[in-house]
């Protein structure tokens, strides 16, 4: 009787059928590929985040230096002109650069942390932490923005620190009520319920299970809140309660308005501060919702989403 050999196990087999998991960085790279929007949006950001990192290098006079006369148009020797005092408009703009960006990405910070928190620990928790938490929430909620942040400048001060806290903790409420909603739906996973029953404790369970599970949620609710921070920030700036001593773009437009520029016709006072925030609100924004379809399948569904339409091909007409 004829034994039929039994094949030797190819080495390495597994390895070439399975397709290897992709790295952290590699899925961030295909992300972008996969999104202009996205890649144009970061585009911005990095454009602005070097121009405030190699201001004190490359701008072309300093900071608070009388280069010329008030008001000069656009020239050669100043590319966008001069201020009020005759400061140059193109230095004053890198500069402003840092402190902008800083009390957005910081004021965003700010809000990650305490929304996260807030909307982690009412969602796992429920009962009676989730109505305390969420009741707070909506009183912050209610408040009118502008108001609250001018009133708590003008009692805390007109430092860089405190309207960073005061932009922070006005603007968690959003955050909160988005990553409260995702937690309560993974606390009903079956991954969770295993965890409860072998012994694991809730700070562990939230800090393995929950958190990494929530933290791409946050991080696109994060980057749109730099926009917002950045906006807050030119509004207190314009209306006269931001740091004196600093130099923002909403200190910029303040400056142009008190001067009286717009009288005058220098465009050039308040133009680039004003496009240059609004391109960084808009950058922020691409970004973060790109992160958010990518991250929620189903807004890319035509019945759920306003964002993309698409029209189906008609099917082929098949003959008898």
């Amino acid at each position: 009787m004829s034994v039929t050999p039994t094949p030797e196990p190819i080495e390495g087999l597994a390895t070439v059928l399975a397709p290897p998991r992709p790295t952290r960085v590699g899925s961030v790279l295909s992300f972008f590929r996969s999104n202009p929007s996205a890649l144009i949006g970061l585009a911005i950001i990095v454009f602005f985040v070097v121009i405030a990192i190699l201001a004190p290098y490359i701008a072309p006079y300093g900071e608070h230096e009388r280069a010329g006369t008030p008001y000069e148009p656009p020239s050669s020797a100043h590319w966008l002109g001069t201020d009020d005092v005759g400061e140059d408009m193109l230095t004053l703009m890198m500069y402003g650069a840092q402190v902008s960006l800083i009390v957005g990405f910081a004021a965003a910070l700010v809000t990650m942390i305490i929304g996260g928190a807030v909307g982690i620990f009412a969602g796992y928790f429920s009962g009676k932490t989730d109505t305390v938490l969420m009741r707070i929430t909506d009183y912050f909620l209610v408040i009118p923005d502008i108001p609250l942040m001018l009133v708590a400048a003008a009692i805390w001060g007109r430092s860089l620190t405190n309207i960073i806290v005061i932009i922070g903790v006005i603007y968690w409420t959003t955050t909160a009520r988005l990553v409260r909603a995702q937690t309560a739906s993974l606390r009903e996973r079956v991954f969770v319920r295993r965890a409860h029953a072998i012994g694991a404790g809730n700070m562990h369970i939230i800090g393995r299970h929950i958190l990494p599970q929530v933290a791409p949620l946050l991080i696109a609710i994060t980057v749109l809140s730099v926009a917002f921070a950045i906006f807050a920030e030119t509004a207190i700036a314009f209306l006269g309660l931001g740091d004196p001593s600093l130099t923002s773009w909403g200190k910029l437009i303040e400056n142009a308005f008190q001067g009286s520029a717009i009288t005058l016709g220098a465009y050039w006072a308040i133009v680039p501060p004003g496009v240059a925030v609004a391109l960084v609100v808009l950058a922020c924004t691409m970004i973060g919702r790109s992160l958010e379809d990518a991250l929620n399948p189903r807004l890319r569904v035509g019945h759920l989403s306003v964002r993309q339409f698409r029209v189906l091909p008609r099917p082929p007409s098949r003959t008898p």
